[in-house]
């Protein structure tokens, strides 16, 4: 490492954000590339935020990145945004460049983790997609991108699914039905929970029938939001994986946006992993 080179000063933004793993990674990232690299969490409400984001910027800041509840306002505050954090209408990354880029590295850094997991191919895939709030929206134009064979986007309130899938629908034929359907759409080459349910400590159910031999559950959750979903899939004998190889994914498209340097996701995740 360069002690001589200039430090890159970084953050996370959310409410809660103590329990963020994003400054871990980032330090390994920084590391692995000789970096200097200040990466704080930073907690900031709604209310806040814009001010926190500003001084930063103000600071001599690269970017930061934003977790929920915080996404969608940070879109607003960029001048310019990628085709991505404009569909999803949320980022979870903001670049300092002069101004504000505004970007969402959720979906592709979902994309290139399913490609890591054995005999995951999402070009031709049967997906269906539980939940059409912020976490689906984020994700969903890059699935689309990989060109599956179809995809069923499946919700509490069928409205919202349908919203959604009118802000895809030039990417690719997106279908929509209620959590009580998902059976009848099956089999599914890929199952992936983007609803919030981990957090109370629930799952969505999950119809007999609804995975294909040798598909897979991916929960958009790790740590204890997951639990609920990965047991469910456990009782059932369904194959699971959880979205910690996704927050790695992403971060590392994020810290490319900062620096122009990628970096190796693989012993980030085994040390995270334990």
């Amino acid at each position: 490492m360069d002690k001589g080179s200039p430090i890159i000063r970084l953050a996370v933004f959310g409410s809660p954000v103590a329990h963020s793993l994003s400054p871990r990674i980032h330090d390994q990232f920084a590391r692995q590339l000789g970096l200097r690299v200040d990466y704080q969490a930073i907690e900031a409400t709604a209310e806040v935020f814009p001010q926190r984001v500003r001084e930063l910027h103000e600071s001599g800041g690269r970017g930061c990145n934003v977790t929920v509840p915080l996404k969608q306002i940070a879109w607003t505050l960029a001048a310019n945004c990628s085709d991505n954090a404009a569909r999803a209408r949320a980022a979870n990354t903001l670049v300092f460049d002069g101004g504000i880029f505004a970007d969402n590295t959720d979906g592709q850094g979902l994309v290139n983790d399913l490609l890591t997991q054995p005999g995951t191919c999402l070009e031709g895939a049967r997906i269906c997609l539980l939940g059409a709030g912020g976490a689906a929206a984020g994700i969903l134009a890059a699935l689309l991108r990989e060109q599956p064979e179809r995809i069923v986007i499946a919700n509490r309130t069928p409205d919202r699914a349908h919203e959604l899938a009118r802000r895809h629908d030039d990417l690719g034929y997106l279908e929509t039905c209620a959590f009580m359907d998902v059976g009848a759409q099956g089999p599914f080459d890929l199952v992936i929970n983007a609803t919030s349910q981990g957090h109370q400590g629930t799952a969505p159910r999950l119809p007999a029938g609804c995975l294909a031999p040798g598909g897979l559950c991916y929960d958009l959750n790790y740590g204890a939001a997951a639990a609920p979903f990965r047991q469910a899939c456990a009782g059932a004998g369904l194959r699971y994986a959880d979205g910690l190889g996704m927050l790695v994914a992403q971060a590392a498209l994020s810290f490319e946006l900062w620096t122009g340097k990628q970096p190796d996701v693989k012993p980030v995740l085994q040390a995270l992993q334990g």
